[in-house]
Formats: C-alpha cells, sequence, structure tokens
C-alpha cells in the first residue's frame, strides 16, 4: 500500500503474514491499533510478548504449558484415564477435544502432519516419543484425532502401522454428517465416509 508511514506498512505486513489474514483485514487491524487507545496497543505488545516467554511444551505429551513446567495440567491429572491416548496434530486440537467434555483420557500432540511434498518425514514430528510412551504398556487405546485430510490420513495410517504390532484397540474419529445437515447438501465424499461409518440401532 503506497504511501503509508513505515510503521504502519510493517504492522500490515505482520498481520498479513498470520493465517486467514488478507491484505482488507490485516490493513483494518492496523488502523484500529493506530486508533486506539495507547493502552491496548500496550497490552497487545505485552501479550505477544509473554506467549513466546511464558510458555513452553509439556514433556510427555507437547502440549503447550507455562514455562518452565515440565508437564502440562492434563499430564499432571491423576484423575485422567492412563490406558486412552488421543493423539492430535497440533496443540489447538486438544482445547477443541476437551471443551466437547468428552474425552477424559491423555494425549499426544505430534507438531504437524507427514507431508512428503513439504519435506515433513516421521523423524520431524512428534512420533518416537509417541511409541516410546505406547511401548510402556500402560495404554489400551490409541485414538487417531488427526484431520480428515490428505495428509491427517496418511498420517494416521502411518502410525497405525507402527503400533499394529503392540497389539493395542487402534481407532479413528468418526466422519460423515454433521447434525442438522441434509443429504442434499453433502459432499460425495461425506456421504460415503457416513455410510461406511454407519452404526446399529439394535
Amino acid at each position: 500500500m503506497a504511501g503509508l508511514p513505515e510503521p504502519v506498512q510493517a504492522l500490515i505486513d505482520a498481520f498479513e503474514r498470520l493465517p486467514g489474514i488478507g491484505p482488507k483485514t490485516a490493513s483494518r487491524l492496523a488502523f484500529y491499533l493506530l486508533n486506539a487507545p495507547l493502552e491496548s496497543s500496550s497490552r497487545l505488545a505485552e501479550a505477544l510478548q509473554g506467549l513466546k516467554r511464558d510458555t513452553g511444551f509439556c514433556q510427555m505429551c507437547f502440549n503447550i504449558t507455562l514455562a518452565g513446567q515440565s508437564l502440562c495440567d492434563i499430564c499432571a491429572d491423576p484423575q485422567r484415564d492412563d490406558q486412552s491416548l488421543c493423539v492430535v496434530e497440533e496443540p489447538l486440537d486438544v482445547l477443541v477435544l476437551e471443551r466437547t467434555g468428552g474425552f477424559h483420557g491423555r494425549y499426544h500432540v505430534l507438531h504437524g502432519v507427514l507431508s512428503p511434498i513439504e519435506g515433513v518425514g516421521p523423524d520431524d514430528l512428534k512420533i518416537r516419543p509417541l511409541l516410546e510412551r505406547v511401548k510402556t504398556g500402560k495404554i489400551k487405546e490409541i485414538i487417531l484425532a488427526t484431520n480428515p485430510s490428505m495428509e491427517g490420513d496418511a498420517t494416521a495410517l502411518y502410525l497405525r502401522q507402527q503400533m499394529l504390532p503392540l497389539g493395542l484397540r487402534i481407532t479413528r474419529l468418526a466422519r460423515g454428517l454433521p447434525v442438522g445437515g441434509d443429504l442434499e447438501y453433502a459432499d460425495q465424499n461425506t456421504l460415503l465416509r457416513a455410510l461406511s461409518g454407519r452404526q446399529d440401532m439394535s
């Protein structure tokens, strides 16, 4: 955007690098902060600095935790089920699943998915620590909760192959029709997955 002072343009460029933010939204955010009270901008700057300074990763599941804290709150909770382990792609997925209140086991965060095109292999993810956790013998069920994408499916398949010899129950999140959705609006892949994952009502 021509004619803007360098600090404003630099902030717009920084916002544009964030996922899901295009040029218009980046510009709106920058001008909002430009016109906002100094206190609002200062709080945002402090929060951003604290994000990197005051957080780290759990040494067991690799979820986000406070800096200097070896275990996250979930791994440190003695009430959680040690026999059930849910494998997810990113820390945000843990938050989403926890909001449902329907899972009471442990988690393992891979920090990505396998993607040969982007050069991401098994050694680039937290797969080795996952296999080490599984080999302790406490875990009875692995829930593969990677996203229903080509990379997510490939990652789930790879993990299944690695863990199949261990004799564990390996499950994958069900996929199908959303609640309140109409069949006529569902795409072919969603319908096929809904059919293959159908449940017995008897």
